[in-house]
């Protein structure tokens, strides 16, 4: 039922044993981080841009390169290879995926408190709820069928014969009022709205008790166990970026995303970073009191709960081995 990743990363932990991890953070020089994106630039990834831009890195003696996602990018197989220090977890599925199959990869933040998954209908379709949707033709990728999907059948009793295969494209939903569109909260509503002046009615997942994190740092655990400091100097130093990017001077850290994604526009960024700010993707949540970038044990158990109920983990899985809490700075809020 869930995507294995095992094949994808069991030649990559091979070549893991052969690479060198950071070094501690020490006073001869910065240490060299190569972070992976799961996506091209953008205000999602804003954060660590800003930290980029800021010093917050360097403050911390670190020299971070961040490395641009995109379609294919399989960013756990570049952490587990040392291809890269760290990278971005998109969703919790993902993360567990790795504990269930034993990767040695693990989360150490996660830096959206609600993952920004969410449904749209059309604004004249009668649809008022997620319930709502029941019935209603629902386009997801591939992904998706074996993530948040699983949740949306549990609670509401959707139905896979729903299910049509979305290629993020949106001339499908356009074409047809009785079709529901999955879509990131800060890109896919802005886009209809500006490219085809329709205003869709949107669903945050979140909001209606979706448990999974989102925008998640991943480390290798070699490097947790092996360079502990320079995994708490990135996420601290990531904290205080998406601190300055969603409520300072967002202009560092943009000026680097549209250097870095020359298709990305300054109006799209800006809406986006209201979508973050309005829903309370970063800052929501136990990052009011636990600081940016917080994980609990809480939240994970309530996922895994969710997920091995419904048979995509056994449910003897050691869900905890998905990440390792303590790299989170209590002080950002």
């Amino acid at each position: 039922m869930r995507r294995s990743v095992l094949a994808a990363v069991a030649l990559a932990l091979l070549a893991a044993a052969c690479s060198k991890p950071a070094d501690k953070p020490a006073a001869s020089g910065p240490t060299p981080v190569r972070f992976a994106t799961d996506w091209r630039a953008e205000a999602e990834q804003g954060g660590f841009f800003e930290a980029v831009a800021n010093g917050e890195y360097e403050k911390r003696g670190l020299k971070v390169t961040i490395v641009p996602g995109g379609p294919g990018v399989n960013v756990p197989q570049l952490v587990a290879s040392g291809a890269v220090e760290m990278g971005i977890g998109s969703n919790s599925f993902i993360v567990m995926n790795l504990a269930a199959e034993k990767v040695p990869v693990k989360a150490v933040a996660a830096f959206m408190q609600k993952d920004p998954q969410v449904l749209m209908a059309h604004p004249d379709a009668g649809i008022k709820s997620l319930a709502d949707m029941k019935g209603h033709p629902i386009l997801l990728s591939d992904a998706s069928v074996t993530a948040f999907w699983v949740w949306l059948k549990a609670k509401y009793g959707f139905t896979d014969d729903q299910v049509r295969k979305y290629t993020f494209n949106n001339a499908p939903f356009l074409a047809d009022k009785r079709i529901v569109q999955q879509g990131y909260v800060t890109s896919e509503p802005y886009t209809l709205e500006k490219e085809a002046h329709l205003k869709p009615a949107v669903f945050l997942l979140a909001d209606e008790g979706y448990p999974g994190y989102g925008g998640m740092v991943l480390a290798s655990a070699k490097m947790i166990s092996d360079n502990p400091a320079v995994v708490k100097a990135f996420v601290e130093a990531s904290a205080a970026g998406w601190q300055a990017y969603l409520h300072g001077d967002p202009a560092p850290g943009d000026a680097l995303i549209l250097k870095s994604n020359p298709e990305m526009t300054e109006d799209v960024l800006a809406q986006a970073r209201d979508k973050m700010r309005s829903y309370g993707i970063i800052d929501s949540g136990d990052a009011k009191t636990g600081g940016l970038g917080v994980m609990t044990d809480a939240r994970w158990e309530s996922f895994f709960k969710m997920a091995s109920d419904k048979g995509v983990y056994p449910k003897d899985t050691d869900y905890k081995a998905a990440y390792a809490l303590g790299f989170t700075p209590s002080i950002a809020k």
